[in-house]
């Protein structure tokens, strides 16, 4: 891959429009209570806990999905699925990143969304609270599914008002991705897994003071929470928003010292400006060989292993500042509450979260897949760079924060922040500012 690509999976933190928002929104009155035709629904026990169908159960389903890279696995999955259910035809249906959403809210607004789809976090309250999609609660109930056998982050970022909805099928987490050669040039010692933020600081201002005069930066910011500032808002012990996505943290002194780490790192020249970075992003900067130290996902892997600085690069552990902490965020897969083929959709859902349905998607290196101790094939998948950091900063991660509101506040974050990290307005202004109108929107 070109150093020119974009690393950043869109997945990972992208939303739907304010005006999909709204759209969808609109359709709770109508839709949310409506009957499902009796043919949908599962069969169930005498308790009305849901049970696997009968193995000659016909049916015909569609399950949609954003990630073309990730076909051949889910094909693979398909075919064990119907070793199974060989009368469940399942048909897939990819849609490009850019028109996923899209196509989702119109099927939504019409109840015609594919019989299982994913759902990510940023979007997952949006449909479930409207009604769009099915709890798991019987297939829980009935030992299909079991929420335990995946980080407990990432279940909780599809748990709605106590209910569970999404299955988690795979995951990312952050990591300080780093180019030993630029560090040797420097003369700076290499990160570790015990650093803190004075050391991240302390390492990128002494590569940017070494080799500014080529153009290199020892650490670069930018505007992507995911990656950046929401890790350092958690590590100082702040928050983005409240449990019940009620209030705004933005207010919160600590949610503010985690901002002004990237604001202090942009002042001192450690990092390229916000001006630079709009122009060209960090995962740019660091394939092209201009950036010592990337914050970046695990899905950066593959773009990283395919760009002209794979065999110099290697991955720690983000800094810790008051605590650990690092973001968590995945991919469920979910039932839609209208569809006429539930019974099969949910048995697609159970086997879709089985070990051996994740073991093979983490075996044909599709992504992380989320079934604990399902993720080996992932650590080993670049040789030389320690993948395993993903995987063990599980037990520090902090699930992606969301709400039912996530398009209209991010919105704000992307209009605001830019002005505190750039250094044109104090953090504390900025951050107070964001707040107030963050609140006032999720108290509408």
């Amino acid at each position: 891959m070109l150093p020119t690509t974009r690393l950043s999976d869109g997945r990972r933190r992208a939303i739907v429009s304010a005006a999909s928002v709204v759209a969808l929104a609109a359709l709770a009155v109508g839709c949310s209570g409506a009957e499902s035709p009796t043919s949908t629904t599962s069969p169930t026990s005498a308790n009305g806990a849901y049970v696997a169908p009968a193995s000659d159960l016909t049916a015909d389903i569609t399950y949609a999905f954003w990630d073309e890279t990730q076909k051949a696995a889910i094909e693979a999955n398909v075919a064990g699925f119907n070793e199974l259910y060989p009368n469940i035809k399942v048909n897939l249906d990819v849609t490009s990143w850019e028109g996923y959403w899209t196509k989702l809210q119109t099927q939504a607004s019409s109840d015609t969304l594919a019989d299982l789809f994913w759902l990510n976090g940023p979007n997952f309250q949006l449909y479930a609270s409207n009604g769009k999609v099915l709890p798991i609660t019987s297939e829980v109930d009935a030992g299909g599914i079991d929420p335990n056998n995946y980080p407990k982050g990432l279940v909780d970022l599809y748990n709605l008002d106590g209910v569970q909805y999404g299955v988690p099928k795979d995951f990312d987490t952050i990591g300080l991705w780093y180019n030993k050669a630029i560090f040797a040039q420097a003369g700076v010692d290499l990160p570790t897994n015990d650093w803190t933020w004075a050391d991240l600081s302390t390492a990128a201002n002494a590569i940017s003071s070494a080799l500014g005069g080529q153009g290199i930066y020892g650490v670069a910011g930018g505007m992507d929470g995911q990656t950046t500032y929401y890790n350092t808002v958690f590590q100082a012990g702040g928050k983005i928003i409240s449990e019940d996505g009620s209030t705004s943290g933005y207010s919160e002194k600590a949610t503010q010292e985690g901002l002004q780490f990237w604001t202090d790192l942009i002042a001192s020249g450690a990092s390229p400006s916000m001006s630079q970075l709009t122009d060209t992003p960090a995962d740019q900067w660091f394939t092209s060989g201009k950036l010592a130290m990337f914050y970046g996902g695990s899905w950066a892997r593959t773009a990283i292993a395919g760009s002209a600085v794979a065999n110099d690069v290697d991955v720690a552990a983000l800094p810790a500042g008051e605590q650990e902490a690092t973001v968590i965020h995945g991919v469920a897969n979910v039932v839609a509450a209208n569809g006429h083929n539930i019974a099969a959709a949910q048995a697609l859902q159970v086997y879709l979260a089985s070990k051996e349905a994740q073991q093979q998607q983490g075996d044909l290196g599709a992504i992380i897949p989320a079934y604990n101790g399902t993720q080996q094939a992932f650590a080993d998948s670049y040789p030389g760079v320690n993948l395993q950091v993903f995987l063990d900063q599980t037990a520090v991660a902090t699930p992606l924060p969301v709400s039912k509101d996530s398009a209209a506040w991010n919105a704000l974050e992307a209009a605001l922040l830019p002005e505190a990290f750039s250094g044109s307005k104090p953090v504390a202004e900025v951050a107070d500012d964001l707040a107030t109108q963050m609140n006032a929107l999720l108290a509408q």
